[in-house]
Order: C-alpha cells, then sequence, then structure tokens
C-alpha cells in the first residue's frame, strides 16, 4: 500500500479505488442511514433524515445554473432538514451504483443521482457523503452534491 501511495504521490493521482461493486460486508452498514436519507427526504419527513446525520456535520450544494453562473451553499442539517417539508409534490431521488470506501471508523460514499419533483427530472449530479460511525452504528457527518438542470436523464 505504501507503494501505491508513493506513486500517487509522485504522479498526482490517486492510489485505486476499492472495485465497484464493493463487496465488503460493511457496506451495507454505511450505506443504511444514505438510504434512510434520500427516504425520509422522499417521505419530507426532516425529523426522520436528522436521526441519520451528526449534528456537527451539514450540507453544500455545488449548483452550476443552465445559464453557467455557479454558486455554493453551505447549510447546517438543522437548516437542510427544515427545507424538508411535508407537501403536495412527490420528490424522489434516484441514486445511481454507488463507490464506497471504509478504512475504520470512515467511510465515503459517492454515486450520480437525479432529482424528480412529481415525475419530472429537476436536476442531476453527484452526491458525496462522509460518514463517521458511532459505537456500532453510522452516521453521516456531510452531504457534498453537485447539481445542474442540464444534461440529466431520468435514471
Amino acid at each position: 500500500m505504501l507503494s501505491l501511495l508513493l506513486a500517487a504521490a509522485q504522479t498526482d493521482r490517486l492510489p485505486p479505488a476499492n472495485p465497484v461493486p464493493y463487496s465488503q460486508p460493511e457496506v451495507a452498514n454505511v450505506m443504511a442511514p444514505v438510504d434512510a436519507l434520500l427516504a425520509a427526504i422522499a417521505a419530507r419527513d426532516g425529523a426522520a433524515l436528522l436521526r441519520q446525520v451528526r449534528a456537527d456535520g451539514g450540507a453544500t450544494a455545488a449548483v452550476e445554473r443552465a445559464d453557467g453562473t455557479r454558486s455554493v451553499r453551505r447549510m447546517s442539517w438543522a437548516e437542510f432538514a427544515g427545507g424538508v417539508k411535508p407537501g403536495a409534490e412527490r420528490m424522489e431521488e434516484r441514486q445511481g451504483f454507488p463507490a464506497v470506501e471504509v478504512d475504520g471508523d470512515i467511510a465515503m460514499v459517492w454515486a450520480p443521482y437525479t432529482f424528480l419533483v412529481n415525475g419530472t427530472v429537476r436536476h442531476c449530479g453527484t452526491n458525496h457523503y462522509d460518514l463517521i460511525r458511532e459505537g456500532a452504528g453510522w452516521k453521516v457527518l456531510n452531504v457534498t452534491w453537485s447539481q445542474r438542470s442540464t444534461g440529466c436523464d431520468a435514471r
């Protein structure tokens, strides 16, 4: 492993990631709070979302608008969950096959997604979750996502 890291440092490239699908048994445990967080968004249940996260983390959106302008918005989990409210619209996030990395008590999940409202694509991009093991379970510390409204498909 050290030789891979040294080679990566010399070439400005990261060492190879684990193969996809990643077969380590811990993957299902890591994905549990990610899946529950997405289910809470679909259910429009901010309280359920907060049960999956560490309060000291948060959410960051890197938005690219159709006109090419960009912005970054950082939210606390309380702010993010406050935007997940009951309503008539049906929200659905279709997440593609995730890449998962686990090292001891930290984990990373990287996955493409498409976000739909009432069956219509609103935006797409990539989700990046970083997680921390707490006791016997995992909590999402942060989620960062890219967001664009062009070039999206319904996945």
